[in-house]
């Protein structure tokens, strides 16, 4: 019997369509990369099969099938899915891509899809995709520079950016420690329409005292009036701690005063970072009243707060002070460093104070430390010097339990 052409083609297709495995084809997408991504319909799972169906797709389920794909697939996929008549690429699925292709660290492509979108005159971007993108660039790839580029060239994507984006690039670079390029790039902000914030002043204020520019972070701290902007408590903890660190400590304090007169009230920060300056310049006695200051305003000390005032005792080698102040830290739950312990221990077994150094071997192993070889050896060695028998035995029964 002749078959007609039209129930030969039923057949084939039929045939096919049940038992696909007996045929050997491969299909190739004809595009200028010339990749080949697919071998057949039945080696791909049921989701990415519908992208070589002539089935309608939703944007949404096209998203969902390449978040599903492993990033080595997704540029030859995408080659296909851009080529059919009935979709058209948006920003959802763009994201995708460039997430995968960043996982492996692809980020020629990413440029070379980032140059197939400008070409797309009808598409238009949001600040949020420019944001997500430099993030891309510039945290995962360290591509600052990079960064800097999209930043500046969004609008010829149509997009201007937000103050948010803006900052994003420019906490990037005081991050990175490139100073000289967040200062260009602060000094354009006028050029991509973006109005300066707080947020915007803090970083600068950030990256200036990074670089010891203590004279010019206070200047920008005098700008922020004239900008119509308000400094908070981190722009003062900020410029107190660069003040710190140059043995500033009065001034510190003086900007403490001002900060107060401009109804700001200090937190835990900005009290840690007082306390720190005077531990580290000896004023510890200072440091106590600071902390003391702190309970009766109503601004509660944290283990940070309670860890310097310990060092600065530790450090003046007043050792009996800092074993009750451990104590006082015990009594609140709060657990010293290790670093702590072994200083006082250290300490206490120089000026022979065993039974102190009983305590606070008893305290530093409740809370989970254990002393290393080294300390016991001292510990052990003053002990036996001092022929105290009562304290070897309590000594040796704390080894045991070890």
């Amino acid at each position: 019997m002749k078959l007609s052409h039209h129930t030969f083609k039923s057949i084939l297709r039929s045939t096919f369509l049940k038992n696909p495995s007996k045929f050997n084809l491969k299909f190739t997408h004809n595009h200028a990369s010339s990749t080949p991504f697919y071998t057949s319909p039945n080696n791909q799972s049921p989701n990415i099969q519908k992208l070589y169906h002539n089935d309608w797709l939703s944007p949404n389920e096209v998203v969902n099938i390449f978040n599903s794909l492993q990033p080595n697939s997704v540029l030859p996929v995408f080659n296909h899915v851009s080529n059919r008549k009935d979709y058209k690429p948006n920003e959802s699925l763009y994201n995708v891509i460039i997430t995968k292709l960043a996982q492996v660290n692809d980020f020629d492509s990413i440029d070379n899809i980032l140059k197939m979108i400008k070409t797309q005159k009808s598409l238009r971007l949001s600040d949020g995709f420019f944001y997500d993108l430099i993030k891309v660039y510039g945290n995962v790839g360290g591509l600052i520079n990079r960064a800097i580029e999209i930043l500046f060239d969004m609008p010829e994507y149509h997009c201007w950016p937000s103050v948010k984006t803006f900052n994003l690039v420019l906490n990037l670079l005081v991050s990175s420690k490139s100073f000289e390029l967040a200062a260009e790039v602060f000094v354009g902000a006028t050029k991509l329409g973006v109005a300066i914030d707080a947020c915007s002043l803090n970083i600068m204020i950030k990256g200036l005292c990074k670089r010891g520019l203590l004279e010019n972070a206070c200047q920008v701290l005098d700008d922020f009036p004239q900008l119509g902007c308000k400094p908070s408590k981190m722009t003062y903890s900020t410029i107190m701690h660069c003040m710190c660190k140059k043995g500033m400590v009065d001034e510190a304090f003086e900007l403490l005063g001002r900060m107060e007169k401009d109804g700001i009230s200090a937190d835990a920060v900005t009290f840690n970072v007082l306390v720190s300056g005077l531990q580290k310049h000896g004023r510890v006695e200072e440091a106590m009243k600071l902390l003391d200051r702190m309970s009766s305003i109503g601004c509660v000390p944290n283990k940070g707060t309670y860890q310097e005032v310990l060092y600065g005792l530790l450090k003046a080698n007043r050792f009996v002070e800092a074993k009750n102040f451990v104590q006082r830290m015990r009594s609140r739950a709060l657990i010293p460093s290790f670093s702590s312990y072994k200083l006082l221990i250290e300490g206490l077994c120089e000026e022979k104070l065993l039974g102190d150094v009983e305590w606070v071997l008893k305290s530093m192993i409740l809370v989970g430390f254990v002393p290393k070889t080294g300390m016991w050896r001292t510990m052990l060695y003053k002990v036996l010097n001092k022929n105290d028998n009562s304290t070897i035995v309590s000594f040796c029964d704390i080894v045991q339990q070890q």
